[in-house]
């Protein structure tokens, strides 16, 4: 079954056919089919790729699996589709890089693949917009990259920049979608206009619940949301038997420092933390499971040592110990849990220090968040004091889910 939104600047296509396929990821519960995620839907949109001029976006995660339990390896998917014929002419890679092994945060290169030959442009270096010159030639532009469902996670702005890119120069814009592990809830502060950032760039709460081809599909429908007069002719490769109540387990880490599902659940809650002085579990190899810092010894028992690591050159308090909480074996919450940042706060020793507002607020969306808890708001006054925009957001986003 096709699915077709047409506005008078969009176009947007959800293919949903039913193709013979191997799926990337079990469920959790043995009577739900098992997961076929968009790139391994190759005889959906391997037509469409024939024949042209391809650029893909893609990093680690991007891959065809081989087997339903996905125990016998797999295939990235330019090395898939270079098998398949498809003349890909260029790669363009998101933070962290093509494979993977750059720090969060750190400038990527642009490089030649040492696999494949092809030339690889960053987008999280000297520019996070693909050039026009970057796009000339180029007849279709594939976008298949795992996120996890939380607003500052940079993979969804890379997108949205895409997607401008890509309507700027009139290029069709093709999204394989995967499976979003946060994406059971909405919940979080807003983001305001003011306080758009890369970690931000359109007005949905901090967890949205969508998968990345249903947030595109919003984003290039609703007015004013990509940032450009010019929307890309966009579809979406969906997913087949996708439950988003059931959870799922990612086989691959979608990021150096989130490297389990615990990490992944609880990044929207300990992902605060990246805006203060507290260290999240960077340097550990358990990474957005724990926080701490000095100034917490009085109040804390749990302590650690962050030391440089894979994906933490300079992690926050390196060689101090640091005093906090270990969460490695909570039931994480399907909730943006306030309690920890809260907590950390009210026993700091160097309260005036704790916050480094600018990326703070870029983190939370707004300013207000950094203020109620220097008031000494409760988290359920806080969390109050998100619903009308929560319940706004719900409203639009039901417009767009197809699973």
């Amino acid at each position: 079954m096709n699915k077709t939104f047409n506005t008078p600047k969009n176009t947007t296509l959800f293919i949903l056919l039913f193709v013979l396929s191997v799926p990337f990821i079990q469920c959790s519960s043995q009577s739900q089919l098992p997961l076929i995620v968009g790139a391994n839907r190759t005889e959906t949109y391997l037509p469409y790729l024939k024949g042209k001029n391809i650029a893909v976006v893609a990093n680690p995660t991007s891959v065809i699996f081989k087997n339903s339990g996905h125990s016998q390896g797999h295939t990235h998917i330019v090395d898939s589709l270079l098998t398949l014929g498809v003349n890909i002419v260029k790669v363009f890679s998101p933070e962290h890089g093509f494979r993977g092994n750059i720090d969060a945060g750190e400038k990527v290169a642009d490089g030649v693949d040492a696999t494949t030959g092809i030339p690889i442009i960053s987008l999280y270096g000297n520019q996070r917009k693909p050039s026009p010159e970057s796009l000339q030639n180029i007849d279709l532009v594939l976008f298949d990259i795992q996120d996890v469902g939380v607003r500052f996670y940079t993979y969804i702005a890379t997108l949205q920049l895409v997607m401008q890119a890509c309507g700027d120069a009139g290029i069709p814009l093709f999204v394989l979608d995967r499976p979003n592990p946060n994406g059971h809830y909405v919940d979080g502060p807003t983001m305001e206009k003011a306080h758009q950032s890369f970690l931000g760039m359109t007005p949905i709460p901090l967890v949205y619940g969508m998968t990345i081809g249903e947030y595109s599909s919003m984003v290039n429908t609703e007015e004013g949301w990509l940032g450009t007069d010019k929307h890309p002719a966009l579809s979406v490769v969906g997913l087949k038997n996708y439950n988003r109540d059931v959870s799922y387990s990612l086989p691959i880490r979608p990021s150096p420092n989130l490297p389990n599902d615990q990490s992944i659940a609880l990044y929207p809650s300990l992902g605060l933390f990246e805006g203060t002085t507290i260290n999240a579990g960077r340097g550990t190899e358990a990474q957005f499971t724990r926080y701490g810092a000095p100034e917490l010894s009085n109040k804390m028992s749990f302590s650690y040592t962050p030391e440089p690591n894979f994906g933490a050159k300079y992690p926050k308090h390196s060689g101090e110990i640091c005093f906090g909480e270990d969460l490695a074996e909570i039931n994480p919450p399907n909730s943006v849990d306030l309690n920890w940042l809260v907590k950390a706060y009210a026993n700091s020793s160097k309260k005036a220090q704790f916050f480094l507002t600018s990326g703070f607020t870029k983190h939370a969306g707004n300013d207000r968040l950094q203020k109620q808890i220097e008031a000494g708001l409760s988290v359920a006054e806080i969390r109050k004091s998100w619903q009308k925009d929560l319940d706004a957001f719900k409203a639009i986003r039901a417009k767009y889910l197809r699973y």
